[in-house]
């Protein structure tokens, strides 16, 4: 069985009429286990199998990516659900720590007491545009697959 690899990666991602809205350039790169949940299966995909050096331009749907924009979820809550928060604005996020994991939530509406939630990733539903340059490419270390993730710095 072969062993994953860990890739380093400069990224730049632009939104669909070519405007960058995310980008490593000017900090540090990208870096992840082959296989580990923490990087995008689109990107995971991408540059499997490739080489230092090579650039690839990559468009990544939704299922690749963070998935469909879930309606369900999209909820109302009472305002008094935000008790002690001032100034309750559209856009901000909130951890919540219902259920069986902790979720984060964006306010998207207010209409009067009741304030519209929403726990979907921010970049669900969306197609994703990433211009891809690979730094390095090498074989995961025992001790990285055992972590799941790289424990040296990008290089």
């Amino acid at each position: 069985m072969q062993r994953p690899m860990i890739y380093t990666v400069h990224y730049r991602l632009k939104n669909k009429v070519g405007e960058v809205v995310d980008t490593s350039e000017g900090g540090e790169p990208l870096q992840f286990l082959e296989g580990s949940d923490n990087v995008i299966e689109g990107i995971q995909k991408a540059v499997k199998g490739r080489s230092p050096g090579d650039c690839l331009e990559v468009t990544v749907p939704p299922a690749l990516a963070y998935g469909e924009h879930n309606p369900e979820l999209v909820r109302k809550l009472p305002r008094s659900a935000f008790e002690g928060v001032e100034n309750l604005q559209v856009g901000m996020k909130f951890q919540t720590n219902t259920g069986d994991e902790a979720q984060v939530v964006q306010v998207v509406g207010i209409d009067g007491n009741l304030i519209r939630v929403d726990a979907n990733h921010p970049l669900a539903g969306f197609t994703l545009y990433f211009d891809l340059e690979i730094i390095s490419a090498r074989e995961a270390t025992d001790d990285e697959v055992a972590a799941g993730a790289p424990l040296t710095p990008a290089s």
